[in-house]
């Protein structure tokens, strides 16, 4: 296909295409002559983490640009692409306090976690419960909850990788689970979260909604 008509199924401009060919995100299409190029289902697909990582994941281009190199190169670890991926997510933070970190550190050796000393994971906790103490409201006391679920979703998480194939996918798993799986556990969240406060608070009955009954009625 041409250029514009990968433009046009992948709803991303001829102008950003040509932009990530030339940092090294997109793969230079076919020559088929002087002033043409083909590109293939390769692409359209290439194109499409591109921009689930940046519009959605967050990521900078130069970012984008490094995970998927990690994913491209085959004699980089899955271990060693779930670090570059879980780094190049965007977090801001104010560097925590040490009892907060300490409180993650203690989580961590209850479940039996162990990572490297620079998982971001541990500063980003950590300044949550920081930000939550300024608030007054102590999660500490849950954290063993949270930590117990999310054990389950990286279970999951791995699970997905490993079932995707060969190492091309399973890498690319890796990079899709991390990046774009911090926005799907929001989302699914807070659908659960209301969902069990229409339950805890109103037996179940979502407002503005007719209540209807799963119960199946005996004939009369």
């Amino acid at each position: 296909m041409r250029i514009s008509e990968l433009s046009e199924r992948t709803g991303v401009s001829t102008a950003s295409i040509k932009y990530y060919t030339r940092e090294g995100l997109l793969p230079v299409g076919e020559r088929t002559g002087y002033n043409s190029t083909a590109y293939g289902e390769a692409h359209v697909a290439r194109l499409r983490l591109i921009r689930a990582l940046i519009d959605t994941g967050g990521l900078t281009v130069a970012a984008a640009g490094r995970v998927i190199a990690a994913i491209d190169d085959p004699g980089i670890e899955l271990d060693h692409v779930f670090g570059i991926a879980q780094q190049s997510v965007p977090r801001e933070i104010t560097p925590p306090s040490a009892a907060s970190v300490e409180k993650v550190h203690a989580v961590m050796r209850e479940r039996g976690w162990a990572t490297v000393d620079k998982n971001p994971g541990i500063p980003l906790a950590a300044s949550v419960l920081d930000d939550l103490a300024v608030t007054r409201t102590d999660l500490s006391a849950v954290l063993s909850r949270y930590a117990e679920a999310i054990d389950m979703i990286a279970e999951a998480d791995l699970d997905a990788v490993a079932a995707s194939g060969d190492r091309d996918q399973m890498a690319e798993a890796v990079v899709v689970g991390i990046v774009l799986g911090d926005v799907l556990l929001a989302g699914l969240r807070r659908i659960a979260q209301e969902s069990h406060t229409h339950r805890r608070y109103r037996g179940g009955v979502v407002p503005g909604q007719t209540h209807e009954t799963n119960e199946t009625e005996e004939p009369t």
